[in-house]
């Protein structure tokens, strides 16, 4: 199952394996991966300003899981900007294509 990951350049917590008897294709378009994997980050972001915010205020929070929720966050968050770059460079060159 991991070789499934590794091929398809995903993280573990962004694919979902594909079950026996079902199709890549059944699981979704291209948009829904997309938007699966911006809600994520989302989530991750949302988690490292509650573990900072738990820091600030309560001081109940671990300044060790802080920041390793905020360098989750960051490494999503620039891993996803290389995606939307490949992107856009991908869609600008089919819009170079002469046909």
């Amino acid at each position: 199952m991991t070789d499934i990951l590794i091929k398809d350049g995903l993280s573990p917590s962004l694919a979902k394996p594909v079950k026996p008897g079902e199709s890549r294709e059944d699981r979704g378009s291209f948009s829904n991966m997309l938007k699966n994997a911006i809600n994520e980050i989302n989530r991750l972001q949302i988690d490292a300003d509650q573990a900072i915010a738990k820091v600030e205020l309560n001081k109940s929070g671990s300044i060790h899981e802080a920041m390793i929720a905020l360098e989750k966050a960051d490494i999503s968050f620039r891993a996803m900007m290389q995606v939307r770059n490949k992107i856009i460079e991908a869609y600008q060159e089919v819009m170079r294509m002469q046909v």
